[in-house]
């Protein structure tokens, strides 16, 4: 029997060993499905998901009265919002007896709010607070997706409305027709004919299961700030899908063995078994977003957790790749240049370009272009921009004024030998800018004090210097 040790060493050269690009197709589909599962398994352990579904449950139940209010309102007026009720009886059903007690009276609390007399201000707030749900939703999935910038107010507003007020009737309109495909004539025909009878049950038992995947899949390519690729998206939402039946086969069973959170609840044990099923729902969604991050980022998928600590000359050779090429796209006009590019073009996790490129702005030597997501240009002329001045803003970045440079005290010998070092620096690359950085191909002859002119004048290495 194979102990900690060995299990570990096959883990690591088994699984994590090879490289993907080099098996068969077939091998490499499998190792690339374990090692997301590992790495989604592994989110779910560090807890972050687990703090951010539990955040979701609380403003769920404060809006979720709100947003079936609207939706309600907008599916009345297609004459279909009994619809609404329905489904959410059915996604109450793993609830069991308590999950109808809960869905009559989430639907009385419903019917008791009147959109029309509630007046501007009842209205503003109403619309406010279901905006509140949907901005937590975005950022929990741009937590996951590595995305630091949440939509602009503006844009929030509009296409967050337009998912409250169009997404119930794209629902009810799918299950409308496919309800109604059911219920022809020459469904009825086919259903008693086999073996077309059976394929017509089993497409009925699978219909629920592809409408959440459907759901799910919009879900993911929407919400998160970023370009989210269809099939990654997809990807993730059959996980989710599959978890999200699973989770209510098991929760159904516990309902109905939970009899003694009856006694001990009392009234409470519906509340508090319908936020159960909340945060698992939850939880469900977000660890599906997971995995269709890292099958869109098959880079990230490792087998440590967290952004890979860089060391001093590592940040300095990205920052100088970084601004090469964000340069060079700027005079060729290429628009490639935002972060995921970026990173995909330097062979560099997204994450950690996205730490040094608030470094660099923050710096201001580059800055965001007003494009969603955004893309980043010099913050002036290349030419106006000192290496030395770059240089200067690399090693600056992350000092603390409360815990300054000049606090440390250091004897006068190796304060004058990195003082010399600094001066050394700084003369060879004041008379670099960032146009010497620019490929010659794209902007033809280079200018006097280029680097290779500097190489030449002072000395070999002086300019890597």
């Amino acid at each position: 029997m194979m102990g900690i040790s060995e299990i570990s060493h096959y883990i690591r050269t088994r699984i994590w060993g090879p490289d993907l690009d080099r098996l068969p197709l077939l091998l490499r589909m499998t190792l690339r499905t374990i090692r997301i599962f590992w790495a989604v398994v592994r989110d779910l352990r560090s807890g972050e998901l687990s703090l951010r579904a539990m955040s979701l449950v609380y403003t769920t139940i404060l809006s979720l009265v709100p947003l079936l209010a609207i939706s309600f309102s907008v599916l009345k007026g297609f004459g279909v919002h009994k619809g609404l009720e329905t489904m959410m009886m059915q996604t109450l059903l793993p609830l069991g007896e308590k999950g109808a007690e809960i869905g009559l009276r989430i639907v009385e609390f419903v019917d008791n709010v009147k959109v029309g007399v509630l007046g501007s201000v009842g209205l503003a707030l109403l619309i406010y607070t279901v905006i509140s749900l949907m901005q937590k939703i975005e950022r929990a999935f741009n937590f996951i997706w590595h995305v630091p910038q949440e939509r602009p107010f503006a844009q929030r507003f509009s296409d967050y409305l337009s998912v409250i007020i169009i997404g119930p009737v794209l629902v009810f309109s799918s299950i409308g027709v496919s309800a109604s495909l059911q219920s022809t004539a020459i469904v009825k025909t086919l259903s008693a004919i086999e073996p077309f009878g059976s394929l017509l049950q089993f497409a009925g038992t699978l219909l629920p299961f592809v409408l959440v995947v459907v759901a799910f899949t919009l879900i993911y390519i929407f919400m998160p700030n970023t370009r989210v690729k269809v099939r990654s998206a997809f990807a993730g939402a059959f996980v989710a899908g599959l978890l999200w039946n699973m989770a209510s086969v098991f929760f159904a069973k516990f309902v109905v063995s939970s009899a003694q959170y009856t006694a001990i609840y009392s009234a409470f044990a519906a509340l508090i078994i319908f936020m159960l099923w909340l945060y698992i729902g939850w939880l469900v969604l977000l660890a599906g977003a997971s995995a269709a991050y890292y099958h869109q980022h098959p880079e990230r998928v490792s087998l440590i957790r967290g952004e890979p600590i860089l060391s001093m000359r590592m940040v300095e050779r990205l920052s100088f790749a970084l601004l090469t090429a964000i340069v060079n796209q700027f005079v060729t006009a290429d628009p490639r240049s935002g972060t995921e590019e970026l990173a995909g073009e330097l062979n560099v996790p997204a994450g950690v370009v996205q730490l040094q490129i608030d470094a660099l702005s923050r710096a201001g030597l580059i800055v965001a272009t007003a494009d969603n997501p955004p893309r980043w240009l010099p913050a002036r002329a290349p030419e106006t921009i000192s290496l030395s001045d770059v240089m200067t803003a690399i090693r600056m970045n992350g000092e603390n004024p409360v815990f300054a440079f000049d606090t440390i005290t250091i004897p006068p010998i190796a304060g004058r030998l990195l003082s010399d070092i600094e001066q050394h620096h700084a003369e060879v690359l004041s008379r670099l800018s960032l146009a010497d950085l620019v490929d010659p191909a794209t902007s033809g002859p280079k200018p006097e004090n280029s680097v290779a002119t500097l190489r030449v004048e002072g000395g070999p290495g002086d300019a890597a210097e």
